[in-house]
Formats: C-alpha cells, sequence, structure tokens
C-alpha cells in the first residue's frame, strides 16, 4: 500500500510518498517556486547505511579511559541494549551533578537539530538537564554571535538582525539601489529553521532586477548574487567592508551630504564619529584613497557610490557572514551609521537590515507571530559560555572570560551531552578541538548517524530522524505552520529523544517535571494551542488542531501594509524612542565605551584582523568558508546531492585561474590546503568569478582524519575548521571569527587517500 504523508524539513515541506515502511521519494508543494534539490535526498539519509542501529558505547570507555587527554575518535565501539545505555547516562548525570556540581555537566547541543519543534534534540536535552538540577549551556550563535550581542546596544534590540524587518515588495517598490555588502546568496535561502513552504528569496531578487533596481554586489564572489540577476560586482578584500563603509561616510561629510536633521533627532554619538572618520580623532583620514589600499576597490567608484546614496532612495544589507571574522561587530554597526548619516532609516523599503539572503523568509511579509515552540525549564545552575568558546571552557576551566560587559567563569566540565548538533562541524580549529575534546570524563551523543560527532563519543544513543516520528514544522521567519507526520517506523532500534530521556528522566527521579504527564500528542496539541492564542491576539485565526494535521499546513495572511523597522520611533523618537540608554540609534555607546574593551570601543572603528590580505605572506590566500549549496552545514553530507558535488571525493575549493596557475594546479586536481592549525585536501574547481588571492571552502564536508584521533592529521575530506581561527570576534561579541583565515594551497602528489567518514566505525560484538 502506497501512502502519502505530509511532512517536512530544514529544506522545506514536502509530501513523502511511502510503500511497505520505506520512504520511496518527497514530492514538494505545488506552490513552492524554487524547491531545494536536496530534499531528494530525504530517503537515501533515512535509509543511509550510516544508521546507528543500537546503543554503542567506546571500548576504552568501558576500560575505565574518562577523558585525561588521550583523544577521542580512533577507536572501537560496543554494542549495549537500550537498558544498559540508559542506565550508564543516568549514572554518569547523577555522578557528575552530585560530585562536581551541575554546572559540570555541559549540555551545548548548539545545531538546527530539526525542524520539527517538539523532537527538537537541544530543547529536549535542556528540559532534561534542567529538571535534574542543571547544566552549562550557551549563548548566543554561530550564525550571528557578534550582530545579535552588539545592536541591542546599537538600536535596542536584535531584531534587525535575526528576522524580517523589511518585505521585498517593499524594496521593490521605493528603493532604486540595493547595496549588499556579503551578497545575497540563493544557497542560503533553501533553508530556515523551521520548514516553509515557499522559496522567493531568488523570485524577489529577478523581480528587483526586472524592476530596475540597482544592485551593488560588494563581495569577493561573483555568485553571491544569482548569475542570471543583473547586478554590479564590486570584489573587495574579505574582511574590510568597515574599511569601505567609513570611506562612504567620509564622502557625506566631505560634500556636506549627510542628513543632520535625522542624526540630531534620531541619533546620539554622530561627532565622536565624525572625528574619527575624518581622522580628527586619530590623525588617519577614512578617504576613498585610503579605502581603496585596504578593499582594492577603485577611489572614484567609492566617490560616486556614496553620491548616488544620497541622491536615491536605497537599501543597504549586510550578511550575517561578515560579522564572522575578526572585529565583526565593526561591519554591523558602521552600517548602521552610515544608513543613519543618509537619513533614510524608517522610510518603507529603505535604511538598512541584516541577513537578507541569510535563511528562507527574510524579506518575506509576514505577522509576527509566536513561533509553535517547545516551553524550556529553567537552568538551576545559571551558567552558560558564549557559543564559539567551547575550546577555551574545557581547555582552561576557572578562566574568566569577558562578555558582554559581564564576566564568565569557565566551569570545570566533566560530562558533555550533545544532541541535535556537530561541534565538529561549525567550530574552528579542529584539531585545538579535538585535544580539548581529550579532558571531558564523558561525553554522550544523540544522533541518527554516524556523524564525526558521535564517533568521538563515548556513549552513543541511537535518534529518530523527524521521519520517523510527529512534529511541527513553525520558525520565526515563515508564514507556514507545517504538520510533520511519521513517515515510517523507527529504524532498528533507534528511539525518539523524548522517548528514551523520558526514561533517563525516571532513572533520575524527575520524569514528571520532564514530561508534564503529556505524551507526544498532548504535547503537539499544546504547543500548537498556545501558537493559536497567541495569533488570536494578532487578530488572527488559526484553525483547530484536528484540521490543521488533517490539512498538513497552516497559512499565516501576509500583513497589507509596508514592513517598516523604525518608522513609529522615526516619526517621533521622543514617543517612541528605541530601548537603548538614550532612547535612539547610538553611533557612539557610552555603555560599551564603559567596559573598557581594547577591541571594542565607543563607536564604529577600522580593526585590520590578524589574517586577511593585509597581513598575508607571499603564496598565501584568504580562505572563505560558505555555506554549501547541498547540504545544510553539514547535514545531509552523504546524501547523493552533496557527493555529486565533490571532486574525487572531496569538497571542492573554489580557487581564481592566475593563482591555480602561479601553484601549477589544473581543474580537478587534489591540493593540499594548510596553514599552522591543520591541513585538509581538497578538489580544485577553477573560476574567474572569484577575487584573485581568495580561495572558497565550503563547511559540512565531515570531518575525516587521516589518522583518527591523532590532533594534526591530515583531514583527506576538506573541512574548512581543520584551518580556521578559533578566537572570538572581539570581548563584546565573542562569537566566531572563522572567516579571517589565511592558508596555502598545493597540488596533492601522494597517493590519494580513500574517504572513510561516510563509512561506519570500528565495532566489536560484546
Amino acid at each position: 500500500m502506497t501512502q502519502q504523508l505530509h511532512h517536512a524539513a530544514h529544506w522545506g515541506a514536502f509530501t513523502g510518498i511511502v510503500k511497505d515502511g520505506r520512504l520511496l521519494r518527497v514530492v514538494p508543494p505545488p506552490a513552492d517556486p524554487a524547491p531545494p534539490a536536496i530534499l531528494q535526498g530525504m530517503a537515501d539519509a533515512l535509509h543511509s547505511p550510516i544508521r546507528i542501529d543500537r546503543p554503542h558505547i567506546r571500548k576504552g570507555w568501558l576500560r575505565g579511559d574518562r577523558g585525561g587527554g588521550t583523544p577521542r575518535g580512533g577507536e572501537a565501539f560496543v554494542p549495549v541494549s537500550w537498558d544498559a545505555a540508559a542506565s550508564l547516562v543516568a549514572g554518569e548525570v547523577a555522578r557528575v551533578r552530585d560530585a562536581h556540581g551541575p554546572a559540570s555537566i555541559f549540555g551545548g547541543s548548539y545545531g538546527w537539530a530539526s525542524a520539527g519543534r517538539f523532537h527538537h534534540a537541544p530543547s529536549q536535552l535542556h528540559r532534561l538537564l534542567a529538571a535534574a538540577g542543571g547544566y552549562t549551556g550557551q549563548v548566543t550563535n554561530y550564525s550571528y554571535a557578534a550582530g545579535m550581542t552588539l545592536m541591542p546596544h546599537v538600536v535596542g534590540g536584535m531584531e534587525i538582525v535575526d528576522r524580517p524587518v523589511v518585505a521585498w515588495r517593499d524594496i521593490v517598490q521605493h528603493a532604486r539601489i540595493l547595496v549588499c555588502f556579503g551578497g545575497i546568496t540563493l544557497r542560503n535561502g533553501q533553508v530556515n529553521a523551521g520548514g516553509g513552504a515557499r522559496h522567493e528569496m531568488g523570485v524577489w531578487l529577478r523581480r528587483a532586477a526586472a524592476a530596475g533596481l540597482r544592485i551593488v554586489n560588494i563581495s569577493p564572489l561573483r555568485a553571491d548574487i544569482p548569475p542570471d540577476v543583473a547586478c554590479q560586482w564590486w570584489p573587495i578584500r574579505p574582511g574590510t567592508d568597515t574599511a569601505l563603509m567609513l570611506a562612504l561616510a567620509h564622502v557625506l561629510i566631505a560634500g556636506d551630504r549627510v542628513d543632520h536633521d535625522f542624526l540630531a533627532r534620531c541619533t546620539v554619538g554622530y561627532q565622536p564619529l565624525r572625528a574619527y572618520i575624518t581622522g580628527a580623532a586619530d590623525g588617519i583620514a577614512k578617504t576613498p584613497d585610503w579605502a581603496a589600499a585596504e578593499t582594492g576597490l577603485p577611489a572614484a567608484d567609492i566617490v560616486a557610490l556614496a553620491h548616488d546614496l544620497a541622491a536615491q532612495p536605497h537599501m543597504l544589507t549586510a550578511a550575517w557572514s561578515l560579522q564572522r571574522a575578526e572585529a565583526g561587530e565593526q561591519p554591523y554597526w558602521m552600517l548602521a551609521a552610515l544608513a543613519s548619516m543618509l537619513g533614510r532609516v524608517g522610510l518603507p523599503g529603505q535604511g538598512f537590515t541584516f541577513g537578507l539572503g541569510s535563511e528562507n523568509g527574510m524579506g518575506g511579509a509576514r505577522v509576527m507571530g509566536p513561533s509553535v515552540t517547545l516551553p524550556a525549564l529553567p537552568n538551576p545552575a545559571r551558567s552558560v559560555i558564549p557559543v564559539a568558546r567551547i575550546t577555551d571552557m574545557l581547555e582552561r576551566p576557572g578562566d574568566v572570560v569577558d562578555w558582554n560587559g559581564t564576566r564568565i567563569t569557565y566551569p570545570d566540565t566533566r560530562l558533555v551531552w550533545w544532541a541535535g548538533g556537530n561541534p565538529f562541524h561549525h567550530h574552528q580549529d579542529l584539531n585545538r578541538l579535538l585535544r580539548a575534546w581529550a579532558k571531558p570524563e564523558t561525553i554522550i551523543v544523540s544522533e541518527p548517524w554516524w556523524t564525526p560527532a558521535a564517533r568521538h563519543a563515548d556513549i552513543v544513543l541511537p535518534a529518530t530522524t523527524t521521519m520517523e516520528r510527529d512534529d511541527i514544522g513553525s520558525g520565526s521567519l515563515d508564514r507556514h505552520i507545517l504538520a510533520m507526520k511519521r513517515l515510517v517506523p523507527a529504524q532498528g532500534q533507534a528511539r525518539d529523544e523524548f522517548d528514551y530521556m523520558a526514561d533517563i528522566a525516571d532513572a533520575l527521579g524527575v520524569r514528571p517535571r520532564f514530561t508534564q504527564q503529556r505524551n507526544v500528542d498532548a504535547w503537539l496539541r499544546a504547543m500548537y494551542g498556545q501558537a493559536q492564542a497567541g495569533y488570536a491576539r494578532l487578530d488572527v485565526t488559526l484553525p483547530d488542531f484536528d484540521t490543521f494535521w488533517d490539512q498538513g499546513l497552516v497559512e499565516v495572511p501576509e500583513p497589507d501594509h509596508p514592513m517598516v523597522a523604525f518608522s513609529a520611533f522615526r516619526a517621533d523618537p521622543a514617543a517612541r524612542p528605541l530601548n537603548t540608554p538614550s532612547g535612539r540609534i547610538e553611533l557612539f555607546s557610552a555603555g560599551i565605551a564603559g567596559f573598557g574593551y581594547d577591541d571594542c570601543p565607543g563607536h564604529p572603528v577600522w580593526r585590520p584582523p590578524v589574517e586577511y590580505l593585509g597581513t598575508a605572506r607571499p603564496g598565501q590566500l584568504h580562505l572563505l568558508s560558505v555555506q554549501p549549496a547541498t547540504r545544510l552545514h553539514s547535514q545531509m553530507d552523504m546524501a547523493p546531492l552533496s557527493k555529486a558535488s565533490k571532486v574525487q571525493g572531496r569538497e571542492a575549493i573554489l580557487i581564481h585561474p592566475a593563482d591555480a596557475a602561479a601553484r601549477g594546479i589544473a581543474a580537478g586536481d587534489v591540493v593540499r590546503v594548510f596553514n599552522a592549525r591543520g591541513a585538509c585536501l581538497a578538489g580544485a574547481v577553477l573560476t574567474d568569478n572569484l577575487l584573485a588571492g581568495v580561495a572558497v571552502l565550503p563547511t559540512g564536508a565531515w570531518f575525516d582524519p587521516l589518522q583518527p584521533g591523532v590532533p594534526g592529521s591530515l583531514c583527506v575530506h576538506g573541512n574548512p575548521n581543520v584551518l580556521t581561527r578559533d578566537a572570538g570576534t572581539s570581548k563584546l561579541g565573542q562569537g566566531p571569527s572563522a572567516q579571517s583565515c589565511l592558508v596555502e594551497i598545493e597540488r596533492f602528489t601522494g597517493v590519494l587517500p580513500p574517504i572513510t567518514v561516510h563509512l561506519p566505525p570500528a565495532i566489536e560484538e560484546p
């Protein structure tokens, strides 16, 4: 019997075609104008030979090897029963909590996990650990940590960073210039944390170009605007966007094209910033000629763009990737300052925004109603670290780190439990992480597949995929709520996190607090009901749960009015102040200045990165590690689409033909990419749609060291995070700075090693 069942993934809604307990294929909704091809790999992932079929324990851990500095990742695993695994996990949580305190349990689990909001692995884990006494968690995220920390100081909130505050329809109608720092990349537009039923980013970009909107793509990569969309490509040197923005501001000041009325009514701190831009403060005028030396862009073009922005309606946008670099706070702050100097903030389709091309749904017109969400439990330990400081925490227990005006003490981490994420994808300097990963006594990983995280665990718990359970897809960027019906039974001995964590909670004596005495159906109804009530307060009526579940999708109507950030504030700053100390946009922040951070003073500044083309030695290239087009982060790396995109089995690296010729590299060659932190193999793809001196290696190829468990071993698969620098953006944001990275590249001439990470690890039957 063949069934057709509604479901969803990060790549969007789909109907699963199921026969005899197997998913045959998926069919996107007919109304989706651009469903991602990666959806077609869902069946391959579900029935993959590297599914974890039962619980496993690292052989050395069973012998008593509990941390102590020996790197994990090179040992065989021993399968055990679920009863044995659950008992061991409960015992370890209780032991560490009672002997060392709950803060010694790190419940990191950063990652997208699943589009489903109930069976969301980190949320379930955090509920369990909170119910059991507490844990150390994480604040901010790898996507926009610097921006989300900075912008509340500047505009009173972070909404402008992580949600749609302007609609594409308003940009097309009201703006004449769209300046895209970091481009608008359709590969990012494939995904949305809660699913989504339509992929419209490309549709709107093409409409904008057809309407005559001048699009300026300021990026080292031409493809950061789709090739069929007309744009002006400004191939800027990576990490120098702040210098360009400062020079644009200098032109405005020099030509008296600044909107002084807007600055006086709606901002504070212009004079200190002006003194810095003109050079009165430090003796260095941030002129177009000065910026040309840093950015590689012609000074005359900078002057012309500044004049055009002063004369025409415009929207300025910056990709999330810009702030994932050393001093990543600065381009975001300066973008807000430049837009304020131009004076169009708060007008329809104009001003500034962030992340317009960073995720599906950004730029969509929607009522900002509630998402369907699993309620969190308060964490009694009240212990957190900035998300990208994992290795620091493991290396230096007791050390104190600055973050956003506070001082955070790193806990003595004895137990790590990871569910729904892959630190061996997200984190930088993986060889350093691998050494630090050896320090905890026990590492637990909940995973459907034998990912690098699972291979570096002590206890491995096989989790179901979304396709093996009922759930609801919902996200803050999308107007759709999606029914995710179970497509097939659980494969092997895989179990839902809610199911096995409830058993562990029972062993810890906290089952009622964890489950609230609800089963899955009761939770889904309760969560949907909360969202339904929230929308009712906005005069939006959602159908009852049973109707929704039967239909498979609820679409919240688009608002019929423009989406305009800061419009009420612009109209009357005194009556509608921002949530900043001054009530205005803070071009100078006394609060940040008061923190006394040498790497993030009180107004936007140019801070040359430690690693960028301005400091490169002969032979070095600037490496950008972008989001992949064939998967989400590292998810689905084992699927056919991802594998087909590789070169001789390695992740493809983009190299300019001139850089390749200088190194004797031809298209299709396997190359060794290396620096002092590590080395990996990649497959060369040559393109002149890339700034010379820059190489691009997508993230997400599963970490596959030639010698598992040996720090510094060559990654044969092409994971760029063996190369990236693990340092905070600044003491303010402490975000990841992966985009500030210099490497060397050479043609690989040795015997090509096999890819083993897409096969199960060594398993020894008991």
